[in-house]
């Protein structure tokens, strides 16, 4: 028997339960030298054209490591899935076809139109990406959290599996199918993609950060963040292998799988809410005054490139722009600047972020700006209004974060410019933080 193993956000090898559950098809009623499982991965030029360059980059190291991992043996080929699975399937005569549950938008209709065409061969959807996935965690009432503190606590409650194990696998030569070339855009990365990657750097993070993780997570200036956003996007390691090594009795410990409760939120008001992808999950914000103007274009183009005249905003988008990734502080320093100094919709900067991040995912990057915004899922978001100076203060107190980021800034003795000591190649404030905090606070409390 054969069975095809399909790739999608999970580019490993271990604790990938839909491996276990294709093997084990594939061997079920068959002897061992007869059981195959085909691994493939369909490039979609949809999902390539909306992908920025860096994620691209990103996946296509991800996909050369996992071929690399399985000896040459990954197919890839480019063109609709709804379309080269059932040919595949055809062509090796695969009994069932087997993937992980995506809960995103996209990746649901996907799966349908891929399972009408594939009838009646089985599309089996084993495990997903997530500790817990969408629609598991839910009210006594069978409906959806809007809150997180109370998903958390139901989260917790529902736990997850063990990593999977996937035991004997028996891989099919793909070299008779024609394949396409993995992408890549030469683009220079600073994180590895692939399993091995994953696993070295998780462990490097468990055995000298984790201890330090919930004093140094919200500083930039400090190396005190695992690094595995991009890792998660694509699963070049599964969230469950992390927690294996996690403690929630030390401090460390616990405020990490407290932010990987947070993915599985996010997406689980994706799942439950799919139009918040792009509009408010609130919609009494759709009547919020915005700007769109071409003076707002201006300052788009000026928060785009970090010349602001706000040097903690100014570091953070130069970091966004020349690495593909920004410390969650700042992204959300740099979002509140954004919607609340700017008045521009959320909408902009959210895209921007997709086009520059390396782990930019849409559950998670949509839904953390919906916060910072007051549209999403919060119960009393309309007054919170970062103020750069005094995050700065907090925490990159030293400066050094800016002066990294913000080279005109390098030698002034204070980075904040409280003193007027302010280079002249550097720009002065495009607004006024103050004034434009109250007019976002009159905005806001005009939606009654």
């Amino acid at each position: 028997m054969t069975t095809l193993l399909w790739f999608r956000r999970d580019l490993r090898l271990g604790d990938h339960p839909a491996l276990t559950a294709a093997a084990a098809a594939a061997a079920d009623g068959a002897p061992d030298e007869t059981s195959t499982v085909l691994a493939c991965f369909v490039v979609d030029p949809r999902l390539e054209a909306s992908s920025g360059q860096r994620r691209l980059q990103f996946l296509g190291d991800a996909l050369r490591q996992l071929n690399a991992d399985l000896d040459g043996r990954l197919l890839v080929v480019r063109g609709r899935p709804e379309q080269r699975i059932p040919e595949i399937v055809e062509r090796i005569g695969a009994s069932s076809v087997h993937i992980s549950a995506d809960y995103a938008p996209f990746g649901r209709r996907r799966d349908e139109r891929v399972r009408e065409a594939l009838d009646p061969v089985p599309l089996v959807a084993t495990g997903s990406p997530y500790l817990v996935s969408p629609g598991r965690v839910t009210k006594p009432d069978g409906t959806p959290y809007k809150v997180f503190t109370p998903f958390f606590a139901q989260w917790r409650e529902a736990g997850w599996r063990q990593p999977a194990k996937a035991g004997r696998v028996r891989w099919l030569e793909p070299s008779d199918i024609e394949q396409c070339e993995i992408p890549d855009p030469g683009v220079a990365l600073d994180v590895t993609a692939g399993e091995a990657a994953a696993l070295s750097q998780w462990a490097a993070f468990v055995d000298d950060g984790l201890q330090r993780y919930a004093d140094d997570r919200n500083r930039p200036d400090l190396p005190g963040t695992s690094r595995m956003s991009a890792h998660l996007k694509f699963g070049t390691i599964h969230p469950r292998t992390m927690v294996n090594d996690l403690n929630p009795r030390r401090q460390g410990d616990a405020a990490y799988l407290r932010e990987l409760a947070f993915r599985d939120f996010y997406a689980s008001v994706l799942h439950h809410w799919p139009d918040s992808a792009w509009w408010n999950w609130n919609r009494e914000f759709d009547a919020i005054q915005t700007d769109t103007d071409a003076d707002a274009e201006r300052r788009f183009e000026a928060w785009k490139a970090g010349e602001t005249g706000f040097p903690l905003v100014d570091a953070g988008m130069r970091q966004l722009r020349e690495t593909g990734w920004l410390h969650n502080r700042l992204r959300m320093v740099v979002a509140s600047f954004l919607v609340k100094d700017l008045h521009l919709p959320w909408q902009w900067g959210a895209r921007w972020f997709l086009d520059q991040l390396v782990d930019g995912d849409l559950a998670n990057n949509q839904h953390g700006w919906q916060w910072t915004a007051g549209c999403g899922t919060d119960a009393a978001p309309y007054f919170r209004v970062f103020n750069p100076d005094r995050q700065g203060e907090k925490f990159d107190p030293s400066g050094d974060y800016v002066r990294r980021w913000v080279p005109e800034l390098a030698d002034v003795s204070d980075v904040r410019l409280r003193k007027g000591d302010r280079p002249a190649d550097y720009p002065r404030p495009i607004v006024d933080h103050a004034a434009e905090r109250t007019e976002a606070l009159r905005r806001y409390q005009d939606l009654g």
